[in-house]
């Protein structure tokens, strides 16, 4: 059997009763030295929000990588449905504080993939900007810096980054992890206004509750793939004791 290494296909797959946006066959990953991903079969169904569960160290951020296409696999295979690169929101401790960036110049950042970084704004990469920045209510804060801004406003900011970019394919690292109450709702409300409005949002996250009102779940350890389905049969007691089993 022919293994595909680091490769998307673009071809449709076989027939299912939900078509898959993307699908991971037999993937392997991680960095050098370091394996972290471990023959992960499994499809992101489309039009539809996905939440990635499992304990610290488990992959999830890698596996997040690997959709992004920013972590090579080392064997397997990845195949994404036709549509736009995906869009990936990093963990807001991944930004740095200190960047002397004003709210309206990170959301434009989103933007450098399509232009490249050194050629001027188009008219379509300012209504991109423009659009986003509304749908995340962040337009009133175009000039304030980064730094400036609290834990819920901020990460706001990372997701109408990631909307600029325009693709149908959202995938975001812990996006309301270290935020008051009212700042996870407010983001659960606006992810899940995106999926009805046709994009596929994959999230990873410790929120068991924001995990068992997503549409469908994946379930890590170890690299590990335990658990995938809907909630109801991927969160059961039985199955997350097998996620965090003692080491």
């Amino acid at each position: 059997m022919t293994t595909m290494f680091n490769k998307t296909r673009r071809d449709a797959p076989a027939h299912e009763e939900r078509s898959p946006r993307s699908r991971l066959t037999d993937l392997d990953a991680g960095y050098p030295g370091k394996p972290v991903l471990h023959q992960l079969s499994l499809d992101i169904p489309a039009l539809a929000m996905t939440a990635l569960v499992g304990p610290n160290g488990s992959g999830k951020s890698t596996l997040l990588g690997v959709l992004a296409g920013v972590i090579p696999a080392t064997s397997g295979e990845l195949w994404h449905s036709e549509g736009r690169s995906p869009a990936f929101v990093p963990q807001r401790a991944a930004v740095g504080d200190s960047l002397p960036l004003t709210v309206r110049r990170a959301v434009e950042m989103g933007r450098w993939g399509r232009r490249g970084l050194w050629r001027r704004q188009t008219r379509q990469d300012r209504s991109a900007v423009d659009s986003a920045m509304d749908r995340m209510a962040v337009g009133d804060l175009a000039t304030r810096q980064l730094g400036e801004l609290s834990g819920g406003q901020r990460q706001r900011v990372l997701i109408a980054q990631g909307l600029a970019q325009q693709s149908d394919l959202l995938l975001l690292d812990e996006p309301t992890t270290g935020l008051d109450p009212e700042s996870r709702e407010r983001i659960a409300t606006l992810l899940k206004e995106l999926v009805a409005d046709g994009t596929t949002v994959v999230q990873a996250t410790h929120d068991l509750e924001a995990a068992r009102a997503a549409d469908a779940c994946l379930l890590l350890a170890d690299g590990r793939l335990v658990g995938q389905g809907p909630p109801e049969e991927t969160l059961t007691d039985a199955v997350l004791a097998r996620a965090w089993r003692p080491a």
